[in-house]
C-alpha cells in the first residue's frame, strides 16, 4: 500500500519557474498542494496573486490561493526583476481570458498557522519567493515551528548570488524575514543557487516539451540567454520541490546559517557555528532533475495547451 500524498503549502510569487513548479505540483500523485500563498518578489503582491490565480485556472489546480505579505518586514519593495520576468511576471504571455476570482479568504500567514494547527506534524512549508509570509506566520504562532513536518526554502548562495555578488534574490528580498526564518528551531531544507544553477531545462527541451512549458520560459531563457549566455533557464524553483521527491539527485550538508544585514553583503547566506540546524542542498544532479521534471509533467501537457502559441 503507497504512503498518503505530502501535505504542501506552497509559497510563492509566480514567476515563471514558480509557474513550473505549480505544474509539477499538479503532476505528482505523493504532494498534495494544501494552499498556495503569495508575496510580493518576481512583482508586486497584486501581481504575483493574479498570476497564482491564472496558474491555477490554467493549469487546473483546486487549491485557495491566499494573498500576502506586499512589503519586507521593514522598508519598501525594491524593484520588480521585470528584465527577467517580464512586465506581467510570466514572461510577458497572453494573460487574458475569463475573469479570475478574488483572492480565497485570509491573509497568507494567518491560513499558513490554520493549516499547520489542523494538521499537526503533516504539513511542509515550501518557499519558492521571500520569506515575509513565513516570519509573519511564526511571530503571530511560534509553535508552529514544533508542528511542521518540514520548511524547505528555495533560497540563498553561498558562492556566488544573482541580484548582488553575494546574495540571492529571495532572501535579499527580505533578509529580517529570512533571518528569523532561519533561527526558528523548525526542520528547515535550504535549496541554494549552489544547487540550483544546474538544473537548466534548455531551449530544445523545452521545445520538445511544447504547450505550456515553451511558451512560459520563452521570455524567461531569452533573458538567461541575453545576460548570462545560457542556453536555457534554471529550473530553481522546481528544484525545491523535488528535494522533497527525490532528495537523491542532491548531495547536503547541515549547518546553521546566518544572513547579512544591511551594506553589500545585505541577503548574503554563510554558515556559522551557532544555531538551529539547516539542511543545505549543495549540489544537484540538474541533468537528471531536468529529466525527472519532465518525464513527471508529460501526462500534463495536453490539459495546458491552451496557452501554446
Amino acid at each position: 500500500m503507497s504512503a498518503p500524498p505530502r501535505l504542501v503549502i506552497l509559497d510563492t510569487d509566480p514567476g515563471v519557474d514558480d509557474a513550473l513548479a505549480l505544474l509539477y505540483l499538479s503532476a505528482r500523485s505523493d504532494l498534495k498542494l494544501l494552499a498556495i500563498t503569495t508575496v510580493f518578489g518576481n512583482a508586486d503582491v497584486e501581481t504575483t496573486t493574479r498570476n497564482a490565480l491564472w496558474l491555477r485556472d490554467t493549469i487546473g489546480l483546486s487549491a485557495p490561493v491566499h494573498r500576502g505579505a506586499e512589503a519586507p518586514l521593514n522598508g519598501p519593495r525594491g524593484a520588480s526583476p521585470v528584465h527577467v520576468h517580464g512586465e506581467n511576471g510570466l514572461g510577458d504571455i497572453d494573460l487574458s481570458g475569463p475573469s479570475l476570482p478574488a483572492p480565497d479568504a485570509g491573509a497568507a500567514h494567518a491560513r499558513i498557522i490554520e493549516l499547520v494547527h489542523a494538521n499537526p506534524g503533516a504539513v511542509t512549508l515550501v518557499a519558492i519567493g521571500p520569506l515575509t509570509n513565513l516570519a509573519l506566520a511564526l511571530r503571530d504562532a511560534p509553535d508552529i515551528a514544533s508542528l511542521v513536518a518540514g520548511v524547505t526554502i528555495m533560497g540563498g548562495a553561498f558562492a556566488q548570488g544573482n541580484v548582488t555578488p553575494y546574495a540571492e534574490a529571495n532572501i535579499h528580498n527580505d533578509a529580517e524575514a529570512a533571518a528569523a526564518v532561519l533561527e526558528a528551531p523548525w526542520p528547515v531544507t535550504l535549496v541554494p543557487l549552489d544547487a540550483t544553477r544546474s538544473c537548466v531545462l534548455s531551449t530544445s527541451a523545452a521545445r520538445t516539451a511544447g504547450g505550456f512549458v515553451e511558451t512560459i520560459t520563452r521570455g524567461y531563457a531569452a533573458a538567461y540567454a541575453a545576460h548570462e549566455g545560457l542556453d536555457g533557464c534554471p529550473l530553481h524553483d522546481v528544484a525545491a520541490l523535488v528535494s522533497l521527491t527525490v532528495p537523491e539527485l542532491f548531495t547536503a550538508r547541515t549547518t546553521a546559517v546566518g544572513v547579512g544585514q544591511g551594506g553589500e553583503r545585505h541577503g548574503q547566506t554563510l554558515a556559522i557555528a551557532d544555531g538551529p540546524p539547516v539542511r543545505i542542498h549543495v549540489e544537484a544532479d540538474g541533468a537528471g532533475l531536468v529529466e525527472h521534471f519532465l518525464r513527471s509533467i508529460t501526462p500534463r501537457k495536453h490539459s495546458t495547451s491552451a496557452v501554446s502559441n
